[in-house]
């Protein structure tokens, strides 16, 4: 059994249809992370209002484990960048 080899118009239309794609992808991350920063704002709110402090290092860890766990070093990266932007100015 041979490998067809798509035409160049085939593969430009495939990776522009790909890119829509990643494209719609980065859009409901970019969401994602908007409301994430959202709620993550309302905590730290709502523990200082209560007298506790703004951050949870406990809970960090946990964010960074499962960001590793799923996503390798790069995915603790990752989670690191989400947590700093979520505690806003220490």
């Amino acid at each position: 059994m041979t490998a067809t080899i798509p035409t160049a118009p085939a593969a430009d239309e495939r990776i522009a249809e790909l890119r829509e794609e990643i494209d719609t992808c980065d859009a409901e991350i970019i969401r994602l992370v908007q409301r994430r920063l959202a709620v993550s704002q309302q905590i730290g709110e709502l523990r200082q209002s209560t007298g506790g402090t703004r951050l949870s290092l406990s809970r960090e860890q946990q964010v960074l484990s499962r960001f590793q766990a799923e996503l390798g070093r790069d995915g603790a990266t990752l989670g690191m960048m989400l947590l700093r932007q979520g505690r806003g100015r220490l």
